[in-house]
């Protein structure tokens, strides 16, 4: 089993690329395939169902993500667009939306609509945090170890691994920094205060 996420803009790299990639992606068998679409108010909100109906014929599935606030990306309350109107305004055209059994730590809220080959699903990261049952951890392309998305102590394993700490040190600083976790991030408002790389350095 292989999963894909298709994180994009389209903009930049051309829609007929982007749509070629994923036929392509599906073609191969490569399931699950997630298409992530951050949705901000008054930019792509109108463009919820459009979205959806990308999961008629396709068998991928379509998560959209609450805009989130990060260094560097000008987040703004007034372009957030919280899981519910998104449910809602989805519910209106298809009121037979299904809510599908989540895993124990899934990060997306998944529903599907009879006679529709893909699935839709609402990461609420602001909203409505999962903090609780997430057990991501994320590795930068620099080498440091980041616990939670939103937080920005990270520690070093590149540094420790050129040190030359053995497999039993790492496993020990990776679970103290896991220890250190802490039970739910600052909300989105606090958020805004909080320097933290921007997700394009992050990655994932």
């Amino acid at each position: 089993c292989m999963c894909v996420s298709v994180s994009v803009c389209v903009v930049c790299v051309g829609w007929d690329k982007v749509m070629r990639g994923i036929d392509d992606a599906l073609k191969l068998g490569v399931s699950p395939l997630k298409v992530n679409c951050v949705v901000m108010k008054g930019l792509n909100d109108d463009e919820l169902m459009d979205f959806v109906e990308f999961t008629k014929e396709k068998d991928l599935e379509v998560r959209f993500i609450e805009y989130m606030p990060f260094t560097g990306n000008r987040w703004s309350y007034g372009k957030f667009f919280p899981y519910q109107e998104m449910l809602s305004v989805l519910k209106g055209r298809w009121p037979e939306m299904e809510k599908v059994q989540d895993h124990p730590n899934d990060t997306s809220k998944t529903y599907s609509i009879p006679g529709y080959a893909g699935r839709i699903g609402f990461i609420t990261s602001m909203s409505e945090h999962f903090c609780g049952s997430c057990n991501r951890l994320r590795l930068t392309a620099d080498g440091n170890l980041k616990v939670c998305l939103f937080g920005s102590a990270e520690v070093s394993l590149r540094d420790a691994l050129r040190g030359g700490a053995s497999r039993e040190k790492l496993s020990q600083l990776i679970g103290a920094a896991v220890w250190r976790k802490k039970p739910k991030h600052a909300g989105m408002f606090n958020l805004t205060r909080i320097k933290n790389r921007p997700m394009i350095l992050i990655g994932g």
